[in-house]
């Protein structure tokens, strides 16, 4: 027998640990609950439009990263398993195919109801064979004119090799057969910036047509020396696992390497197919062997293989004045904690300030940016910088203290997925203004949300520190649930400064007094924390532990987890995606409460809370509880040690616990259920907005006194 099979074998007896969950079967389980908001009544109607297209494209980038992860490990000679329920990794990718194809069906029938109630509203989708004859030839001429010149049809052949299809790209694909017989197969790509992908049925208002499924239909035009035997839409979703590991080459420019990679993501092996039409086996297998993906990664989908189109209609709903079928409108306010109209910095200097987005705007954390860059005692401003929006005014700001000749230091994470293209012309601007750029770790990403501004001024040096839980977007600030922490604690503002003198070096910090600093001094501390609660419990004290992630998979804090549930620490956990921990087993998770939200905005917020009232340590971190953000990132944790702050984030917490209209608890049996907690239903995230109103609506009625 091999070595390796050994340790297989030994691994098989030591880690069947009945309250752990498969981290992928776990992240499934979570894009079911979004898929659930699809199908909510209590949802509005073209508000589940969205949870439909989010469904999807949270399902693309999992096949596209960890399903690529799984078949890049099983081409490996050494079987991989994971820690949590010993499964190999081809285990894993049979078990989520097989939950996926299940998911496919909730989703088809999600669909078909999503579609049934809009036609009350005045909006229908259909294809072709529902048209009368005077539409079909309408339709005829618009294909001819403004679609039909902008197709390139391919014919396999030995003259014409099968063509790379596009990751996520929609493709006509058709079985031909000559006149003699012979059969060939043709590919026309479908996906194309000059037509419109939702076309107008003129004959009636409110009804509309994929452009994928007139090209479909009208395919026979394409090939008329030919009969068209089969014909499908077909979809790839391809590996997008790069190894940013592999960019550090001395030879080659960080950015340029960089570059080539995201190049090479482009063209990774495909992990899955969808078709929109069955075909026979012959015409599925040639594909496959074309394509070069597995018989059994192909799904057969019931819906468009592609739900982008679906703000199309929210527009031509909002434009027909439907606005009854949508959210009510919201809009972040301004904190009540500054003085909008006055210098921010003094304030800032006086007390310390925690906003929490959506409900409460990011308007003065820019504007402090603007102010550092034209205040006088400001000397430099650093930042680490993940991911950005679309035209930042971060990025104004700070090109703005460049060339105001503040010293201007920003780490670009230029490995932040799927954001590298924008980040590395981001990196470039902020160059070309004077900032000093530089990219991060050898083996370590950057996942921090962290400022430092520094002052010089009579006293001597001055910080403000700013720590998040999200990235410094204006855009998803409106659109996530994060917290940002803005204080003139000038302990926290010299250690956020070793953060930063660290990183200048390339290295990482070795130990920290308040903030906690991964990859060495977050989970040891976060360890340490959890052993103090089981020694308050040993001494017949209480012990609690609050925490409020997106995900849990390190394996290492669940163990110290479970070690205090068995001591007696009252766990309470609000994780809303990944949690491998299961709650409830008796011996091991009983003192543990597992609570899941997914609502109208995503949760992105971590908290960490350890302690009883009089006694309790508060966080607020980038990082989730999984390794790779552990210990295998910078991330870092600031400490909440403002009382008000204290108590408001603990408010926000036991609200966010007590949610029963969007959170699902997760029972012992690994599954999450409804929860009925009073006579109304309570969402924690209109509460959040309708307190964020209510405060802002006072504050002016002050000023106006």
């Amino acid at each position: 027998m091999k070595k390796t099979d050994k340790k297989t074998e030994k691994a098989a007896k030591t880690t069947n640990i009945p309250y752990m969950m498969n981290r992928e079967l776990s992240w499934l389980k979570f894009n079911e609950r979004v898929l659930n908001e699809a199908g909510n009544p209590e949802v509005p109607l073209a508000e589940r439009l969205t949870f439909a297209a989010i469904y999807q494209s949270n399902l693309d980038e999992f096949y596209g990263v960890r399903v690529g992860t799984l078949m890049d490990q099983m081409e490996s000679s050494e079987v991989v398993r994971e820690n949590k329920t010993n499964m190999t990794s081809e285990e894993q990718v049979k078990a989520i195919l097989k939950v996926t194809r299940e998911l496919d069906r909730k989703k088809a029938v999600i669909y078909e109801q999503l579609m049934g109630e809009l036609e009350p509203k005045g909006v229908r989708l259909i294809n072709f064979n529902k048209l009368s004859a005077e539409e079909g030839r309408l339709l005829e001429a618009y294909f001819d004119n403004e679609i039909a010149p902008y197709l390139s049809a391919n014919i396999v052949s030995k003259q014409q090799p099968f063509p790379f299809l596009k990751n996520k790209d929609i493709y006509a694909a058709a079985l031909l057969v000559t006149k003699g017989g012979k059969s060939r197969t043709a590919i026309i790509p479908c996906s194309n910036n000059v037509f419109k992908r939702l076309i107008d049925i003129p004959t009636r208002k409110g009804t509309f047509m994929l452009s994928e499924e007139l090209i479909l239909h009208f395919l026979p035009k394409l090939f008329k020396n030919y009969e068209v035997k089969e014909k499908s839409l077909i979809r790839v979703t391809r590996n997008a696992d790069i190894d940013t590991e592999t960019v550090y080459d001395e030879d080659m420019e960080y950015r340029k390497a960089m570059e080539n990679l995201i190049k090479q993501r482009k063209r990774m092996n495909p992990v899955r197919m969808e078709l929109s039409r069955e075909l026979n086996k012959k015409m599925i297998s040639s594909l496959c062997r074309d394509i070069h993906v597995d018989k059994e990664h192909v799904f057969l989908s019931e819906v468009p293989l592609d739900m982008s189109f679906v703000s199309a209609i929210q527009s031509y709903l909002r434009n027909t004045g439907q606005e009854d079928i949508f959210y009510q409108r919201r809009t972040p306010r301004m904190t009540q904690q500054l003085d909008d109209k006055e210098p921010l910095i003094p304030q800032i200097m006086e007390k310390d300030v925690l906003l929490s987005y959506p409900f409460e705007s990011i308007r003065p954390f820019i504007k402090l940016l603007y102010e550092a860059a034209k205040d006088e005692t400001v000397v430099s401003v650093k930042m680490t910088l993940y991911r950005l929006a679309d035209k930042s005014q971060v990025v104004d700001a700070l090109v703005e203290a460049a060339e105001n000749g503040k010293e201007v230091v920003v780490l670009v994470e230029l490995r932040a997925r799927f954001d590298e293209e924008s980040n590395i012309e981001y990196s470039r601007r902020l160059e070309e203004a004077g900032c000093r750029v530089i990219y991060g770790l050898n083996g370590y990403k950057v996942h921090s949300k962290l400022c430092l501004i520094s002052r010089k001024t009579e006293e001597g040096v001055s910080y403000i520190t700013q720590v998040g839980t999200g990235n410094y977007n204006e855009k998803t600030s409106a659109l996530y649930t994060d917290l940002s922490l803005i204080t003139g604690n000038q302990d926290i503002g010299k250690e956020s400064a070793e953060v930063f003198a660290a990183l200048l070096r390339g290295e990482t910090v070795e130990e920290t007094r308040l903030l906690l600093v991964a990859p060495k001094c977050l989970q040891n501390r976060v360890l340490d924390m959890i052993e103090e609660e089981i020694a308050h419990v040993k001494n017949g004290e209480d012990g609690n532990i609050g925490i409020k992630i997106n995900s849990l998979t390190d394996k290492v804090i669940i163990d110290k987890l479970v070690e205090a549930s068995q001591a007696g620490v009252k766990i309470e956990m609000i994780v809303r995606g990944i949690c491998c921990l299961i709650p409830g087993v008796k011996g091991y998770t009983e003192n543990i409460k597992v609570v899941s939200i997914v609502g109208r905005y995503l949760e992105h917020s971590r908290i960490y809370r350890f302690g009883t009232k009089e006694r309790e340590k508060v966080y607020i971190a980038s990082a989730d509880f999984m390794t790779r953000n552990t210990v295998r990132r910078v991330e870092v944790a600031a400490p909440v040690l403002d009382e008000k702050l204290k108590d408001y984030l603990g408010w926000m917490f036991e609200t966010m616990m007590h949610d029963d209209e969007k959170g699902k608890c997760l029972t012992s049996k690994g599954i999450y259920v409804n929860r009925n907690l009073g006579d109304v239903k309570l969402d924690s995230q209109e509460l959040f907005y309708a307190m964020a109103y209510s405060n802002a609506e006072k504050t002016e009625k002050e000023i106006k006194k």
